[in-house]
C-alpha cells in the first residue's frame, strides 16, 4: 500500500487525470490543498472508530456501487477494529448530508461520498466537521481544497478503448451499441474510446448511442437495449450505474456484451467478452491508512487525486476475458495496452468528429491525462447519434 502510494505521489505532479463515474470534468487541476498545522490530536481522521460509505444506488446492481460495496468490505477485512458503515440508494440531495451527519454520530471520522451529485453535500460536511475526513469518488474541486476534504478517481477511458477492440472483433454485422446515462464529458469520452478501439481493429464497426438520462433505471434500459438489438446491433455495452438489465437482454438475444464497473459475466455466460470495472480495494485502504495516521492533510488524497495506466496505478481495470475472444484479439489488446501505458493514448490525432468538419484531436497529438475529455467535446467519426441538447 505504501507504495503504491509514493509511485503515485511521485508522478502526481506532472500527470493528472480527469473524468468521473457518475460525473465529469473536464479541466486540469489548479486546486491546491491548505496544509494547516494542527497538532497530531486534531488532525482529521486521526484514529476514527469507524468509516462511512455512502452510495447512490444498490449494493447489488452489477455495477458502480456494487463495486464500491466491495471496496468497502475490503476495508473491513483490512482493520477488523474499525466499524465499517454503509448506506445504500442515498440521493443526490440534502439527504445525503444528513445520512452523513449520522454516520458522524456513530463515530465516523472518514467518510466516503461515491456519487458525483453527493458532492456539495460532501464539502458542506467537510466544512462543519474540521476534524473528519471527507473523501468525493469522481468530482473536482476548482481552487482551494479544504485541509480535510479530496477527491479521487481513475482514468476510465483507457479500459474502455481496450473493450471497444472486444467489441470491434467480434461483431459481425459491424453495429455495436452504447447505452449511456448523460452526455457529460466523461460518458462523451467513454463513448468515443469505445469506437476508437472498435475502428483500430475493424474500420467498418460502428457505435449505435443511446441515452436514458437516468443512472439506473432498468425499463429505459430494456428500452434502449431493444431499440438497438432491433437495429441489428450485435455487441451492447453501457455507462450505467446498475448494468443487470442489458446485460441480460444482450444475453437473451444472443448477442455480445461488453461490461462496465463491474463484473457481470455470470449474468451473460455465453455472450460476456470482457470489459472494465472497478478494484477499489487497494485505494480505500490506503486512504484509511493515511487519514487513520493523521497524516491526511497535505497529502495526495488532499487534492483533486488521479491516476491511470501511466501511472501503473488505476483502478479502474480490466475484467476477465469470455469464453469467445480469441488468443489473435488478446493479443490486441495486450499491445494496445502497451502502447497507452507508455507512450499513447486512445485519443491519438488525427481524430475528427462525426459531424466531418471539427477536429477534436490534430494530426500527432497524443490525448493527455488533463486534457483529453474536455477535447472530447463531440462524438467522433464512426459514432452514430448526436449529443442531446441540455
Amino acid at each position: 500500500m505504501r507504495t503504491r502510494r509514493i509511485l503515485a505521489a511521485a508522478i502526481g505532479a506532472t500527470i493528472l487525470l480527469v473524468g468521473a463515474a457518475c460525473s465529469s470534468n473536464d479541466g486540469s487541476s489548479d486546486a491546491s490543498s491548505s496544509d494547516d498545522s494542527s497538532s497530531s490530536s486534531e488532525a482529521p481522521g486521526k484514529d476514527s472508530p469507524a468509516v462511512g460509505f455512502i452510495m447512490v444506488g444498490p449494493k447489488d446492481d452489477f455495477g458502480y456501487n456494487q463495486a464500491v460495496y466491495e471496496g468497502a468490505m475490503a476495508v473491513e477485512e483490512a482493520y477488523p477494529d474499525i466499524e465499517v458503515l454503509t448506506a445504500e440508494n442515498v440521493p443526490e440531495t440534502d439527504e445525503a448530508a444528513r445520512v452523513m451527519e449520522g454516520m458522524i454520530d456513530k463515530g465516523a471520522k472518514i467518510l466516503f461520498a461515491t456519487s458525483y451529485g453527493h458532492l456539495d453535500a460532501a464539502l458542506s460536511v467537510a466544512e462543519e466537521h474540521p476534524d473528519v475526513v471527507v473523501v468525493h469518488q469522481g468530482g473536482f474541486v476548482e481552487g482551494e481544497i479544504p485541509p480535510n476534504f479530496g477527491t479521487y478517481f481513475g482514468t476510465v477511458y483507457e479500459p474502455v478503448y481496450l473493450a471497444g477492440i472486444l467489441a470491434g472483433a467480434a461483431t459481425e454485422t459491424n453495429k455495436l451499441g452504447y447505452v449511456y446515462a448523460f452526455p457529460i464529458p466523461q460518458t462523451i469520452a467513454n463513448i468515443n474510446a469505445f469506437q476508437l478501439g472498435a475502428a483500430s481493429v475493424n474500420p467498418d464497426a460502428e457505435t449505435y448511442v443511446v441515452n436514458t438520462s437516468n443512472w439506473c433505471d432498468p425499463a429505459a434500459q430494456a428500452q434502449a437495449a431493444s431499440s438497438l438489438l432491433g437495429q441489428d446491433v450485435d455487441v451492447l455495452t453501457q455507462h450505467q450505474d446498475c448494468t443487470a438489465t442489458i446485460t441480460k437482454a444482450a444475453e437473451d438475444a444472443g448477442a455480445y456484451v461488453v461490461g462496465y464497473h463491474a463484473d457481470a459475466s455470470e449474468l451473460a455466460p455465453e455472450g460476456w467478452l470482457g470489459g472494465s470495472e472497478w478494484d477499489w480495494d487497494e485505494l480505500y485502504i490506503d486512504i484509511v491508512e493515511v487519514s487513520e495516521a493523521g497524516d491526511f492533510t497535505g497529502s495526495e488524497y488532499n487534492a483533486n487525486y488521479r491516476v491511470g495506466y501511466k501511472d501503473g496505478a488505476n483502478p479502474f481495470i480490466q475484467s476477465e476475458f469470455g469464453p469467445s475472444v480469441t488468443d489473435e484479439t488478446k493479443a490486441e489488446v495486450a499491445a494496445a495496452l502497451e502502447r497507452i501505458s507508455t507512450t499513447g493514448s486512445p485519443f491519438e490525432g488525427p481524430i475528427m468528429a462525426n459531424d466531418g468538419t471539427t477536429v477534436l484531436f490534430e494530426d500527432g497529438e497524443i490525448g493527455e491525462y488533463d486534457t483529453a475529455e474536455g477535447k472530447n467535446s463531440m462524438f467522433v467519426e464512426g459514432v452514430v447519434g448526436e449529443i442531446p441538447e441540455s
